[in-house]
């Protein structure tokens, strides 16, 4: 099993960054997936990377402005969070799965990192 913990949330202006990291305790995965979930929205797919070759993904709406990337050694995938707007606000999740991957398939999940874009 693998075990994920995020960290790097926080309050920050519109325009600003922020860095989220996922840490992992194993290496038991094929990808890991960035997911977030606003109030009153369902959980959705913001970012992914595969384990293997390192290609990534991004849903729409964070294209340009996100950056996922990891650091091997460490085994921990990070997301870059740049131009930060209001709609981003969200509890932000990693987990051992992309959204694509079907339903059945449930992975392991982070405990979440509040991410908060405001003025």
């Amino acid at each position: 099993q693998v075990q994920l913990v995020e960290s790097g949330g926080g309050l920050v202006q519109p325009g600003g960054s922020l860095r989220l990291s996922c840490s992992a305790s194993g290496s038991d995965y094929y990808a890991i997936g960035w997911f977030r979930q606003a109030p009153g929205k369902e959980r959705e797919g913001v970012s992914c990377i595969s384990r293997s070759d390192g290609s990534t993904y991004y849903v729409e709406s964070v294209k340009g402005r996100f950056t996922i990337f990891r650091d091997n050694a460490k085994n921990t995938v990070y997301l870059q969070m740049d131009n930060l707007k209001p709609e981003d606000t969200a509890l932000y999740y990693c987990a051992t799965k992309c959204w694509w991957y079907a339903s059945t398939w449930q992975g392991n999940w982070g405990q979440g990192t509040q991410v908060t874009v405001s003025s």
